[in-house]
C-alpha cells in the first residue's frame, strides 16, 4: 500500500494560525504551541505555506531567499524545532516550494537588473519597445503579464504580481539551483513538498499573442514540464516522499502523468486541480458570480475520480485553501444548517479516492468574514480586482459583494481558538480582522462536544486509517442524473460502502439497491436515519454512509 493513501494532510497558513509574540502575525513558535492539537486531530502531515524570506507582496509566495526563514515567522532554530517536535508526535512537515517565480527582490533578479547576463538568463526577458509588451498575455492578478525595465530595454514575464518574476526553467543552471534548495530542506528533516503552480514552469519556445484568451493555453502544462519535474524528483531523490503539485488550468491527462504510480514515470505523489471550484464562476470568470452548478460539480468529480483511477493517478482532495473562499459560505449553509452542511461537505471528499487536505479552521466550520469595507482587505489580487471591477462600471457595493464571495482573504482570517478577544490567536492586533462569528465558532468549544464539526473530522481521519475500502478502494458513482444528490460506492475486495449526500437545503428521497438495504450505518450527520424499506429519506445537507 502506498504510504500517503491512508493519510490526511493539514494545511497551515502560518500568518493566521497562532501568534506567539503578540505582534499580530502568526509564527513558527505559534505552530509549535498547537502541535498537540494537531496530533489529537489525527493528521499525518503539516503543510506550511511559505515561511521563507520575502517582501510579502503576495504573502510569502514572492520568495527572496529559499533557504532562510522570514524574521516575521521566526528563526531557522524555530523551524528545526518544529520539524523535530512534529516528528516526535508522528507528523511530518511539508514545505511550499514556489519555483515558477521568485521575488524581484531575490539576489538573482537584482543581479539581472544590474546587467549580469548570466542572471538575466535566470528569468524570461524579451526585447521590445516600451509601449508594446511582447504578448497580450494577462497576469493572474490582472493587467499585463509583462513589465518593462528601462535600464535593460527589455520586458520580463510575471504571470502573477509584478514583483514575482517568472524563472527560466529552460536554463539548466536554474534547475540546478532549485535542486539545491530541495536538498537543503531534506537535510533539515522536511518530509514532503508542495510545489506551487508547478505546471506553469515550462514556457513555449515562441511567445505569441493569444487571440482566444489570456495566454494560459500556451504555458499551462507546457512543452517540457514533465521532463523537468522528473529531473527534479530524480536528482533530489524525493520520489518516495509525499509531494503534491498545484496544477493551474490543467488537464486530466497531464495530471495522470504527474501523479502516476508507475515507477519509471515517477513525478509527484498527487495533484491539486481546481475545476470543481469553478462551478460558481459565470462564463468561467472568477469575478462574475452565479449560483453553484451542482450538476457540473458532480460531473467534474466523476470525470476526475474515474479518470485518475483508470490512469493510475492520484487526487489531492480538498475544498478549501489559502486562495479559496470558505466552502461552507460557498456550497453550504452558514445559518440553520451550518453544522450539517459542514459535516456533509467534509465527508463528501474524505471518503473519495485520493488524499484529503484540511485547511486550518475547516475542521471547526469557519466561514467567510463578510467584510463591509475595502479597507479591511489585504490581498493584492483582491485590491487589484476591486479597482478593475470599478473600472468595468460596477458600483462600490457591487464590487464589495464580489470580493465578499471571491477574495482570497476569506480564508486568511485568523484561526478561531477560543471565545476570548481575537479568538485566542493573538494578544496584539491581528494583521487582518477576525471573522465576527469567532465567539460562536471556535476550537475549545468543539473539542468538548462529541457532536461538533471537529469531532466529525476526527472520525473521518480515523476511518481513512482503519478502512482499506476508503484509502484503496475503487469508486462507482450513483444517482448520476440527480443534480441534488452526490452518491458513490467504494469497493475493496470484500469491503463495500455506499455514501449519499444531499447537496441542498430541501428534503429528498433516494431508492436503495437491494443489497444496500442490509448494510449498516457507518456515518451520518443526523442522529437517526430515515429509511423505510428501499426508501432513504435525506434531510437538508444530510450525509448517510452505509457499509457492508
Amino acid at each position: 500500500m502506498t504510504s500517503f493513501r491512508n493519510k490526511v494532510i493539514y494545511q497551515i497558513y502560518p500568518k493566521s494560525f497562532q501568534d506567539s509574540d503578540g505582534d499580530g502575525v502568526g509564527d513558527l513558535r505559534g505552530i509549535l504551541e498547537r502541535l498537540d492539537y494537531l496530533q489529537e486531530l489525527g493528521v499525518s502531515y503539516l503543510w506550511l505555506t511559505p515561511v521563507f524570506s520575502s517582501p510579502q507582496n503576495d504573502n510569502g509566495y514572492d520568495v527572496e531567499d529559499y533557504c532562510a526563514i522570514d524574521p516575521r515567522f521566526g528563526t531557522m532554530a524555530d523551524m528545526e524545532a518544529l520539524i523535530r517536535e512534529s516528528s516526535q508526535r508522528g507528523m511530518g512537515v511539508m514545505l511550499d516550494m514556489v519555483f515558477n517565480h521568485t521575488s524581484t527582490a531575490h539576489p538573482w533578479f537584482q543581479r539581472a537588473l544590474a546587467g549580469e547576463k548570466e542572471y538575466e538568463n535566470y528569468y524570461i526577458f524579451k526585447e521590445g519597445d516600451s509601449k508594446h509588451p511582447p504578448t497580450n498575455w494577462q497576469s493572474k492578478f490582472g493587467g499585463t503579464s509583462w513589465e518593462y525595465v528601462p535600464s535593460l530595454g527589455k520586458w520580463y514575464l510575471h504571470l502573477f504580481d509584478v514583483t514575482q518574476a517568472d524563472l527560466n526553467w529552460d536554463n539548466p543552471k536554474v534547475r540546478e539551483e532549485l535542486k539545491k534548495v530541495i536538498c537543503f530542506w531534506k537535510e533539515k528533516g522536511i518530509q514532503g513538498f508542495r510545489f506551487d503552480v508547478v505546471n506553469l514552469i515550462s514556457k513555449p519556445a515562441i511567445f505569441e499573442d493569444d487571440l482566444e484568451g489570456d495566454g494560459r493555453r500556451f504555458y499551462s502544462d507546457g512543452p517540457h514540464v514533465h521532463e523537468y519535474i522528473k529531473e527534479l524528483v530524480r536528482d533530489t531523490n524525493i520520489a518516495e516522499m509525499v509531494t503534491v503539485g498545484e496544477m493551474s488550468s490543467t488537464h486530466l491527462e497531464d495530471c495522470i502523468r504527474y501523479s502516476t504510480a508507475n515507477p519509471q514515470e515517477r513525478e509527484l505523489s498527487m495533484c491539486f486541480s481546481f475545476h470543481h471550484l469553478k462551478v460558481d464562476y459565470k462564463n468561467g470568470d472568477k469575478w462574475s458570480l452565479m449560483e453553484p452548478d451542482r450538476r457540473m460539480l458532480k460531473k467534474i468529480f466523476e470525470d476526475w475520480q474515474l479518470g485518475m483511477e483508470q490512469g493510475n493517478g492520484w487526487n489531492a482532495l480538498f475544498w478549501c485553501n489559502h486562495d479559496q473562499p470558505r466552502i461552507i459560505s460557498r456550497l453550504g449553509n452558514e445559518g440553520r444548517f451550518w453544522k450539517e452542511s459542514a459535516k456533509m461537505l467534509a465527508a463528501a471528499i474524505h471518503l473519495m479516492r485520493g488524499t484529503p487536505y484540511i485547511y486550518q479552521g475547516e475542521e471547526i466550520g469557519m466561514t467567510n468574514p463578510h467584510y463591509q469595507n475595502i479597507s479591511q482587505y489585504q490581498d493584492v489580487e483582491s485590491l487589484n480586482y476591486y479597482r478593475i471591477l470599478l473600472e468595468q462600471g460596477k458600483t462600490e457595493a457591487e464590487a464589495m459583494s464580489v470580493l465578499a464571495a471571491r477574495s482570497r482573504d476569506n480564508s486568511r482570517t485568523p484561526m478561531q481558538w477560543s471565545a476570548e478577544e481575537n479568538g485566542g490567536f493573538t494578544k496584539g492586533t491581528p494583521w487582518i480582522e477576525m471573522a465576527d462569528n469567532y465567539p460562536e465558532i471556535y476550537v475549545e468549544k468543539q473539542i468538548a462536544d462529541p457532536d461538533s464539526v471537529y469531532s466529525f473530522y476526527k472520525k473521518l481521519i480515523k476511518l481513512r486509517k482503519e478502512k482499506m475500502v476508503i484509502s484503496e478502494g475503487r469508486i462507482v458513482f450513483l444517482e448520476r442524473d440527480n443534480p441534488d444528490i452526490l452518491a458513490y460506492q467504494r469497493c475493496y475486495e470484500e469491503e463495500k460502502l455506499v455514501a449519499f449526500y444531499n447537496l441542498t437545503d430541501a428534503e429528498t428521497t433516494v431508492l436503495l439497491e437491494a443489497p444496500w438495504m442490509n448494510y449498516r450505518k457507518l456515518l451520518g450527520n443526523y442522529e437517526d436515519s430515515q429509511q423505510s424499506g428501499r426508501e432513504l429519506g435525506l434531510r437538508p445537507y444530510e450525509v448517510v454512509v452505509l457499509e457492508k
